[in-house]
């Protein structure tokens, strides 16, 4: 197996004490000056010069990140008015990048964003995300644990990454189930441990791990986190307060690239997945078959939504930030969703963009 393959799920301890030294750092060496406030959205995204801004991925250069190849490629980010973008591999959260300074935006997740205000009051928010479901899943074998409901973990061994307890937690929490019915299994991120019977079901994504064991010849089951009480939003494009208060322009022009880049990527995933190959992810070994199988998956299941279709990729609906808020709870994390979520941002491109709207064509 290609274990340089296996992601490193993205839920993890956060940050610990020297977040709270972080937090005290600016983002504002990521922006230059900001264009002129009397023109109009087109105007200011061909007279804009923001300089050279880091993205801090949560995971290698894979085909998780078509969309952002596509930006880059076809000049989108050139187009709104940014000189180089650098889209720094993870794994990562891009909690830790983006209160240091590090990072304009982060690639993230709602877990981790929530994680970081809860418990380290970090100023960080989510202005939109690539995928309106999260991938997560219980990975099992179909001749083997076959985990195909919550009720069938009952009695059974998963195995559970350190960064994943509390998730795994709240899976359990919310669907009624007591953690002594589950026998938790600490395991690394290799699903190796799953095809070798050590457990019955494996912490995974549905667009990575789940594809690799596929690829070796296994037939598998999942159990989604997202369609079994826990929706809420990956891949989530996070900025810091100070960004969103300071950059408003420079962040809505990002957004703006960002849409444009997925939307080739969805009309067009073989060259984008190409790309991944080819230029981003070259180094990496990829293989072709299992990376377009990944884009498909996201792209068709993860990354549009019935609110995408209406109101734009990158849209979160109020009932979505409800969910999301409610899965945090029941990872004990008390938070509300002003605390998380701002859209404002969002909703000004396509105010000012509508022709964006309509990424179908």
């Amino acid at each position: 197996m290609n274990t340089s393959l296996t992601r490193v799920p993205r839920h993890r301890a956060l940050l610990g004490t020297a977040t709270a030294t972080l937090l005290a750092l600016s983002v504002a060496a990521c922006a230059s000056d900001d264009a002129p406030a009397e023109s109009t959205a087109d105007d200011t995204a061909e007279a804009a010069d923001y300089g050279d801004i880091s993205v801090q991925l949560s995971w290698i250069k894979n085909a998780e990140f078509i969309g952002e190849y596509m930006a880059d490629t076809n000049g989108y980010y050139d187009d709104a008015g940014f000189g180089d973008v650098n889209l720094v591999a993870g794994p990562s959260t891009g909690v830790a990048e983006l209160v240091s300074g590090q990072a304009l935006v982060a690639l993230s997740d709602a877990v981790s964003v929530g994680t970081a205000v809860a418990n380290e009051d970090a100023p960080v928010k989510i202005i939109g995300t690539t995928f309106q479901k999260n991938p997560f899943t219980i990975l099992s074998l179909a001749d083997g644990g076959d985990i195909a409901s919550p009720q069938d973990m009952v009695g059974k061994k998963i195995g559970v990454q350190d960064s994943n307890v509390s998730l795994f937690s709240a899976l359990l929490a919310a669907n009624g189930i007591e953690p002594g019915e589950v026998e938790v299994v600490p395991v690394q991120y290799d699903p190796s441990v799953l095809t070798n019977g050590e457990v019955d079901g494996f912490v995974a994504y549905l667009t990575n791990e789940s594809l690799i064991v596929q690829a070796e010849g296994f037939e598998v089951t999942n159990l989604p986190f997202a369609d079994n009480g826990l929706p809420f939003v990956a891949e989530t494009v996070t900025v810091t307060d100070e960004s969103v208060a300071e950059d408003r322009e420079m962040l809505k022009a990002f957004l703006v690239a960002e849409i444009r880049g997925w939307t080739d990527a969805l009309a067009d995933p073989e060259a984008a997945v190409q790309l991944s190959l080819d230029e981003y992810g070259k180094d990496l070994g990829l293989d072709k078959e299992t990376e377009m199988a990944g884009a498909q998956e996201q792209n068709t299941k993860l990354v549009v939504s019935d609110e995408t279709v209406e109101n734009g990729l990158f849209t979160i609906s109020d009932e979505l930030q409800a969910q999301t808020v409610a899965s945090l709870a029941d990872a004990g994390l008390e938070v509300g969703v002003d605390d998380i979520f701002d859209l404002s941002l969002l909703d000004e491109v396509y105010s000012e963009n509508p022709d964006l709207v309509d990424y179908e064509g």
